[in-house]
């Protein structure tokens, strides 16, 4: 079993070396999951991202997840994949990286979840929890309830992501989330570390 509580996606819009501070700084926080995140399709900037991070991830023992891109994880020998429902499917996907590597699957609505219970995966991406601006193609939000009836119904574990933040993330885990994937609230902070220790903190209730 992973651990997915503390799981952060990274802003595709900072710069390398913003990168490499907010991944080095979210590892002394305590975050216990990296996707690494590029959406603008230039896959040797994709594979140089993540050939900077990973060592760093690697020593740490945190698994890097590539975001959509089967062939950037192979490249990189990534711990895993995070796909969207647009890309390859689930189960040509764990044929081509094998069945020791992490496969994550975002769901958007009750019909993809019950359909995702039979797929080779990990994980669920649940998504959005709450409208947010890092995600302007929203179609439906699960809110609380819906999570915890999401939870309640899951075989796989619950990635929850969506504006969490602070003020909110307690009442996520208490829905019954079994890890929180966050952007802004890590990638935007002054201090990557101290935001991860307080998000961590809360995720364990303490």
């Amino acid at each position: 079993m992973y651990d997915y509580r503390l799981y952060l996606v990274t802003d595709e819009h900072q710069d390398i070396g913003q990168l490499e501070f907010v991944i080095r700084e979210a590892i002394a926080g305590g975050v216990t999951m990296v996707q690494l995140r590029e959406k603008h399709g230039d896959i040797r900037a994709f594979i140089q991202r993540a050939e900077v991070i990973k060592p760093m991830l690697q020593a740490a023992g945190i698994p890097l997840i590539i975001n959509d891109r089967v062939d950037v994880a192979l490249a990189v020998d990534a711990d895993g994949v995070h796909l969207g429902q647009s890309d390859m499917p689930a189960d040509v996907a764990r044929r081509l990286i094998g069945d020791d590597k992490i496969l994550g699957l975002s769901v958007e609505n009750e019909q993809q979840l019950e359909a995702a219970q039979s797929l080779p995966l990990d994980y669920l991406g649940l998504s959005a929890i709450f409208p947010t601006p890092t995600k302007t193609d929203t179609v439906y939000a699960w809110g609380l309830e819906g999570l915890a009836k999401a939870s309640a119904f899951s075989q796989l574990p619950l990635v929850a992501i969506g504006g969490i933040n602070e003020s909110n993330i307690t009442a996520v885990v208490e829905a019954g989330a079994d890890g929180i994937a966050l952007v802004s609230a890590i990638c935007h902070a002054d201090s990557p570390k101290d935001a991860s220790q307080q998000l961590l903190a809360l995720i364990d209730g303490n």
